[in-house]
């Protein structure tokens, strides 16, 4: 990702307002300003720290160790190496590292936390974060090794390292140290003072990133899920008689009702659905129930945007200085816990592990000319027994689906004690949210080969129905979509590069906005 400069579109934060849609625009390179009315009050609570460090008085973190070394009193003249001790202390930090977006947006979901005036740093300590993401340095980060409560500690001190001049950084590509990546855009390393270490490092910025980022990508993926469904339902000859809107008026769950709405607009004015058959009066529950099953998605992905935008704009460290009154007031407490997050990401991986069952059997159906009631060729080939047609792009669906079977165990069921059992219940949220992100890439190839294998059936029907046959008015725009990146398979060839094709639409959002 290049460096970007200021522009008058600048994303402000003032630690109230950020977005969840703001975050996505900025981990896309939108540029940061720090709003001015922000300033009293992060200069407020660093007067404070000032305040407390001249009377010699003893605060958490401040002029004590951290965790199980809250009764280590720290002398005044030590507590700018207490700060640096802590990050690089605390950057154990394993495993592959995070993309650049996800950086971005904990970057900036940082600096607007401290924005907020409760953490007690310097005005430039934000300013420096905002710098690193205008000028395109962006800290290597691994994924690994958050419990998800003290906040994400370990990434956050990968980060806080290349503020310091430290730890490793890209910059246009290349990776460097912190220290050649600051120098390059002429961005001073910060000397850490009181509080500003434990202030970086104490919250739930790499969680909310990932999270944030995961919701976003979910929200176009129901939508998709919506149109692959529909094209599915073309394809078989189903019936959209169970998305009729008294159906769903006396089960008026609002994100089901909004779901069958959307799929009568999708499907109006197709020709390929069947018409009202006394005999023939309902489809299986992965064609019939879309409504259902997939308005219930919706409801676990509005639920994860709906705690992550409070997440964006949270105090999460600890502790936290309060300047309301004429004193000061510092309340350590547990803001840090990412049980909200690690609740809300268990959730939507098991959400969208559900999306990715219901694709997948309706993939598995349009394969299956026992179970399609042989409206269509077995496998999608006119050649059986000499060609196997899509037969094995059903068996990567089942792959997928089983594998986010298994990661849709929650990660928030479980906890490990750490230092010495003064953190004794953990929320493992950066384990949820990376699990999130998982499930979501393999629901992409999971609805990629859904819809692949829907515009084949169609191309099928059509030879049944005659040149005039129409698709509904949204679904038609997707099968024109897909049929523009893979022509229909007359013979067989590898399947991976098709099914790529069709999931880069699928995860860029193509397919759901060109429909919508």
């Amino acid at each position: 990702m290049q460096p970007v400069g200021h522009a008058q579109n600048a994303i402000v934060l003032n630690g109230e307002h950020l977005t969840l849609d703001e975050v996505i625009a900025i981990a896309d390179g939108a540029p940061v300003e720090l709003a001015p009315e922000a300033l009293p009050g992060i200069q407020r609570s660093r007067a404070a720290v000032e305040k407390y460090l001249a009377r010699g008085e003893v605060v958490y973190g401040v002029t004590t160790g951290f965790g199980y070394f809250k009764d280590r009193i720290i002398p005044p003249d030590q507590v700018g190496q207490l700060q640096r001790n802590l990050v690089r202390s605390h950057a154990a930090g394993v495993g592959p590292p995070l993309e650049e977006r996800e950086v971005r947006a904990m970057l900036a979901i940082r600096a607007n936390t401290l924005a907020k005036g409760y953490s007690g740093v310097r005005p430039v300590v934000v300013e420096t974060l905002i710098q690193m993401l205008n000028r395109g340095v962006h800290p290597v980060v691994p994924s690994q090794g958050s419990l998800g409560s003290s906040g994400d500690l370990a990434p956050l001190a990968h980060l806080a390292l290349v503020v310091i001049g430290e730890g490793q950084a890209l910059y246009q590509g290349e990776c460097l140290s912190g220290g050649a990546a600051l120098r390059r855009t002429g961005i001073q390393p910060l000397n850490l003072e009181a509080k500003e270490g434990l202030a970086l490092l104490n919250g739930t910025a790499m969680m909310t990133a990932v999270g944030a980022l995961v919701t976003h990508r979910a929200e176009v993926l129901a939508r998709t899920a919506d149109i692959a469904g529909c094209l599915s339902l073309e394809a078989l000859h189903g019936t959209p008689e169970a998305f009729d809107a008294r159906l769903h008026a006396v089960r008026p769950h609002p994100r089901q009702v909004d779901c069958a709405g959307y799929l009568r607009r999708l499907l109006a004015g197709s020709t390929f659905t069947r018409p009202h058959d006394p005999l023939n009066v309902q489809d299986p529950y992965t064609l019939r129930c879309i409504p259902q099953v997939h308005g219930a998605v919706r409801d676990a992905i509005a639920y994860a945007r709906w705690v992550i935008e409070i997440e964006l704009n949270s105090a999460t460290d600890n502790p936290l200085i309060f300047c309301d009154d004429e004193e000061p007031v510092v309340l350590s407490g547990g803001n840090f816990h990412g049980e909200p997050l690690a609740l809300a990401m268990d959730y939507l991986a098991m959400a969208l592990a559900a999306l990715g069952n219901m694709s997948e059997r309706r993939s598995a159906r349009l394969l299956d000319a026992n179970a399609n009631g042989e409206v269509l060729p077995l496998f999608l080939t006119r050649h059986g027994g000499l060609h196997s047609g899509f037969m094995l792009a059903q068996y990567t669906a089942a792959a997928l689906a089983a594998e986010n079977k298994i990661l849709a165990h929650p990660a928030s069921a479980d906890t490990i004690p750490t230092s010495a059992n003064t953190e004794d219940h953990n929320s493992l949220g950066a384990t949820a949210a990376l699990k999130a992100r998982q499930v979501t890439a393999n629901l992409e190839r999971v609805l990629a080969i859904e819809l692949l294998l829907a515009a084949q059936g169609v191309d099928f029907r059509r030879e049944v129905l005659g040149p005039e046959a129409r698709l509904g008015q949204g679904t038609a725009v997707a099968y024109r979509l897909i049929r523009q990146r893979v022509p229909f398979a007359e013979e067989d060839q590898p399947l991976a590069p098709l099914i790529e094709a069709v999931r880069q639409l699928v995860a860029t959002g193509e397919l759901a906005q060109a429909v919508n």
